[in-house]
């Protein structure tokens, strides 16, 4: 009996631990479930993911994830308890002056830190300017802008940057950039013409290969307008701004745009197609008002046009404080100006410091019907649909591993093609002269003169370090003149004196000088100008020295300016535009080493009183036509 029983109470023992390891197995198979979210699941289809956080999101962390703040008023603890989608550094802004890589990455890891501390741990997206290079970066290598690399007429150039311009991004730990810009400048007026690659559309169009450049190559057959990502090399670029912001009337910047339905289409609309196509995951709206209307509250192209016509898939995200700009003057009835943006079809308001304000008035418009929960959540859908593709939920955290492509040797080897590729030469001797370029390295003494020739913030204009840029070398660079020393013969002797007397340079022996003369720094509006006159001390400078010895002119300008007065006394001309922090690359062609290829992007007027005028227009009398570029 004594057997019986020890066997009957083992069986029992037996069954209490199978039945107490069934119930852990349960409890843990509930409680991972409880870990489990499907959105969390990379393997889960695109739509099934976004569903499943959208289920679980309250109206809250929906609006939330619409705002993008400026990152001088974000913390980990503002993110986290306002659910914040982005923060964008708008020009200028740093963590530090002179900020190495390692500490914008620590920045950037840290609010996002404060992001992923939320109940659902939606990741958020940082956003730069990236509009000729990592340009608010202090060392990061400096591109020349668009309207020199439009002289190039090479798109697989301008991708090649754009791939190294992610990886400096991505330096940095930034994995979103508002570039490019595809306006259609057909005013030369316009402060921001140098964005611009061309007053022709077809060249706009062949830039956009910046975005595979920057996002990656889509995959074929992969349907157009959806977002991509191709690695966490690349970035998530932004077409911009949408549209028709290169045509305001006498190129005011924000001011109206007069144009046809087939104008639009046909000038102003056409690289946007292409953006869609080659898969750009944000499209950015323009300040700028089409017939009378602000585009930051036109729904007939926000919504009706880009989202429905053209099926794109991506989010919309406003201009910096852009709907505030729908009221004049600005911020004058800012309920109105919510109303008016969300419901046009802006998806991310980029509201750089008044995001409370912004937040409840948003949440007060949805709770009173004004704004729908559909509108709401068209915008959250397209904003998660960017994250989910992105990677971000997957890789919301950057490490140092990429801070070695900030400014390397390889990317200002690009860049100083680019250079050499983007000038274009618009006068070299005449018919009574032979001609001056390609010049003598071997000359006994050269003068080098200009306000320009010495200085890596002028060689760079706009957006560059600050946000207006600035003049002095304020980043590390090759300056023209160090370009020059370097290509010379070691014998010849290089004088540089900014701004030189006539007399000291008819007495000082000079076989030839180069004049690096040009535009001083100036972004959007304050570069709009109704005369398009080369400051002073540059027409001076002009005068001086090519009345008193043989000279090229070097023309450090965004845009085409007023040079007929001064043409006579010019025996060579080169445009260089903004060429970037590669100024060894001006040097290259000039001495011979590369030969001109550039041609030119823009009409140049005689006089301003002809503009706007563009090539196709009835009454076409140019200085020198578009395409114009001689060979050396």
């Amino acid at each position: 009996m004594a057997h019986f029983f020890s066997s009957h109470e083992n069986m029992k023992k037996a069954t209490a631990s199978i039945l107490l390891g069934i119930l852990v197995i349960c409890c843990c198979n509930e409680a991972s479930k409880a870990d489990y979210a499907l959105y969390k699941d990379p393997k889960k289809p695109l739509n099934r993911r976004i569903n499943d956080l959208m289920k679980k999101m309250t109206l809250e962390e929906k609006l939330g994830q619409m705002v993008q703040i400026e990152r001088s008023v974000a913390s980990p603890q503002v993110m986290s308890k306002y659910f914040i989608g982005s923060v964008l550094s708008g020009g200028g802004s740093v963590p530090t002056p002179q900020a190495t890589p390692e500490v914008w990455v620590d920045m950037v890891n840290e609010l996002q830190k404060g992001s992923l501390s939320t109940r659902l741990g939606i990741p958020m997206i940082y956003g730069i300017d990236g509009v000729h290079g990592h340009n608010n970066v202090y060392n990061a290598t400096i591109f020349p802008h668009n309207v020199g690399l439009g002289a190039t007429r090479d798109p697989q150039l301008v991708k090649r940057i754009g791939a190294a311009t992610a990886l400096e991004i991505r330096a940095t730990g930034i994995p979103y950039t508002f570039a490019p810009t595809i306006a259609v400048c057909r005013d030369p007026r316009w402060g921001r013409c140098y964005e611009s690659y061309s007053e022709d559309p077809s060249i706009v169009r062949a830039m956009t290969e910046l975005i595979p450049g920057l996002q990656g190559d889509i995959p074929p057959n992969s349907p157009k307008g959806v977002p991509y990502l191709g690695g966490q090399d690349k970035v998530i670029a932004c077409a911009k701004h949408y549209v028709g912001d290169g045509g305001t009337t006498t190129g005011i910047n924000e001011n109206n745009t007069i144009a046809t339905w087939h104008q639009v289409m046909s000038i102003h609309m056409p690289a946007y197609f292409n953006s869609i196509i080659k898969g750009v995951s944000t499209v950015m709206v323009s300040y700028s008002s089409l017939n009378g209307v602000k585009m930051h509250a036109n729904r007939d192209f926000v919504t009706g046009f880009l989202k429905k016509n053209l099926r794109f898939r991506g989010f919309v995200i406003s201009d910096w404080q852009g709907i505030d700009r729908i009221t004049s003057p600005p911020h004058a009835n800012y309920t109105y100006s919510i109303l008016a943006g969300v419901n046009a079809g802006i998806d991310m308001i980029m509201v750089p410091y008044n995001y409370t304000e912004f937040l409840d008035g948003l949440k007060f418009l949805v709770e009173n019907n004004f704004v729908s929960m559909s509108r709401i959540d068209d915008a959250v859908k397209r904003i998660l649909r960017v994250k989910f593709i992105m990677g971000l939920f997957e890789h919301p955290l950057a490490d140092y591993s990429m801070t070695k492509y900030l400014g390397s040797q390889e990317h200002r080897e690009l860049a100083r093609e680019a250079v050499r590729k983007s000038l274009v030469l618009l006068k070299n001797g005449d018919s009574g002269h032979k001609p001056l370029l390609p010049l003598d390295k071997h000359a006994p003494k050269i003068l080098v003169a200009g306000t320009h020739a010495n200085d890596i913030g002028n060689q760079c204009g706009g957006w560059t370090i600050q946000w207006q840029g600035q003049s002095g070398n304020i980043t590390s660079g090759t300056t023209i003149l160090t370009g020059i020393k370097k290509t010379v013969d070691p014998k010849t002797e290089v004088v540089f004196s900014e701004n030189p007397e006539s007399s000291y340079v008819k007495e000082n022996g000079f076989s030839y000088a180069v004049v690096v003369v040009g535009e001083v720094p100036y972004a959007e509006t304050n570069g709009d100008s109704l005369n398009l006159t080369l400051p002073e001390p540059g027409p001076g400078i002009i005068s001086n020295v090519c009345g008193s010895v043989r000279c090229v002119v070097v023309l450090i300008t965004g845009r085409p300016v007023v040079i007929e007065p001064y043409l006579g006394q010019i025996d060579a001309l080169v445009a260089a535009w903004l060429p970037g922090t590669e100024g060894q690359g001006v040097a290259d062609v000039l001495f011979g080493d590369f030969g001109f290829t550039g041609r030119l992007p823009r009409t140049w007027f005689k006089t301003v009183d002809q503009l706007p005028m563009n090539v196709g227009d009835e009454h076409y009398d140019p200085l020198f036509p578009f395409g114009y570029g001689l060979t050396a």
